[in-house]
C-alpha cells in the first residue's frame, strides 16, 4: 500500500488542485497510527477517572473542534497539526463509543455493527460524491471533510470492536491485541497476493489499528486481576504520548512524510 498505489485507487477527478493534506503511507505512518489509538484509549479512560465524565467528553469535543479547525485552515500537510488532530479524534472517538455503552447502556454487540453501518454510509457518500476513496487525493475541503468523518468513525468502530473481543468474547486485552495483530496482516497479504485494491487494503488496515493499539495499551494499564501489567492509565498515556511526539518531531524535521 504505497503512495503510488493509493493514488491509483480512483479515477482522475477535475478539482482545484492543492497540496495533499495527509502524509505519505509508510511503515512509520502505521507505527504512529497505532500509538495514537492506544494513547487515545488510555487518555480517555484516565480523564474519565480524574474528572466528571461529562466534563471530560465536553473538553474532548472542544479539543477536537480546535484541532480540526487548525487542520482545515491549512492548505498543506503539517505533521504536528495533522497528528494532533488524529490524537484528538482518537480521544473523542473513544469517548463517543464509551458514552454509547456506559452512558446509554448500548451493548458492544449492538454498538459494533451500528458503527460499521455509519462507516459504510460515510464511505458510500464519499465515493458517490468524489468517485474515489484514496487518501492521496485529499486536496479539496469536501474530500477532507469526508476523510475526517471516516477517521472518526473508524476510531469509534475500533473501540467498540476491541472492547467486544476483550470483554464479551472474554479474550482479555493481550489476547485481543494478538488477534488484531494477526488480522491486520490480512489486508496486506490480500493486496500483495490476491489483488485486493490498495485503497480497500488501506482502509481495512486503518480500522484494525484502533482495536490493535487500544488492546495493547489497555493490557499495559489495567490491573493484574484484569490480566494486565498494572502500569496505570496515567503512565501509559504519558509513555505513548512521548513516543508519538518523538516520531512526529522526526517527521517535522526530516519531512520524509511529505508526498513527493
Amino acid at each position: 500500500m504505497t503512495t503510488a498505489q493509493l493514488r491509483q485507487g480512483g479515477p482522475s477527478v477535475p478539482v482545484r488542485q492543492t497540496m495533499n493534506k495527509v502524509p505519505q503511507v509508510t511503515a512509520l505512518f502505521w507505527v504512529i497510527k497505532v500509538l495514537t489509538t492506544g494513547m487515545g484509549e488510555t487518555a480517555s479512560d484516565f480523564l474519565a477517572h480524574v474528572m466528571d465524565p461529562m466534563i471530560a467528553v465536553a473538553l474532548g469535543a472542544v479539543a477536537l473542534a480546535i484541532s480540526l479547525a487548525a487542520q482545515f485552515r491549512l492548505n498543506r500537510y503539517v505533521a504536528w497539526v495533522y497528528w494532533t488532530t488524529v490524537v484528538m479524534v482518537s480521544v473523542f472517538g473513544t469517548m463517543a463509543a464509551d458514552v454509547l455503552h456506559v452512558g446509554l447502556g448500548v451493548p458492544y454487540t449492538e454498538a459494533t455493527p451500528a458503527f460499521m453501518l455509519v462507516l459504510a454510509a460515510i464511505f458510500g457518500a464519499w465515493y458517490a460524491t468524489e468517485r474515489t476513496l484514496s487518501v492521496h487525493s485529499i486536496n479539496t475541503r469536501r474530500r477532507e471533510a469526508f476523510y475526517w468523518a471516516t477517521v472518526l468513525a473508524t476510531f469509534a468502530l475500533g473501540t467498540a470492536a476491541g472492547d467486544l473481543t476483550a470483554t464479551n468474547f472474554h479474550l482479555g486485552y493481550l489476547a485481543s491485541g494478538l488477534v488484531f495483530t494477526a488480522l491486520i496482516a490480512i489486508p496486506a497479504l490480500a493486496h500483495a497476493r490476491l489483488g485486493l485494491g490498495a485503497v480497500a487494503a488501506f482502509w481495512s488496515a486503518y480500522v484494525l489499528t484502533r482495536p490493535l493499539g487500544a488492546s495493547f495499551a489497555d493490557w499495559m494499564a489495567v490491573s493484574h486481576t484484569r490480566g494486565g501489567l498494572d502500569l496505570g492509565l496515567g503512565p501509559v498515556t504519558a509513555g505513548w504520548t512521548l513516543a508519538i511526539v518523538a516520531f512526529v518531531a522526526y517527521f517535522a524535521t526530516t519531512r520524509r512524510d511529505i508526498d513527493a
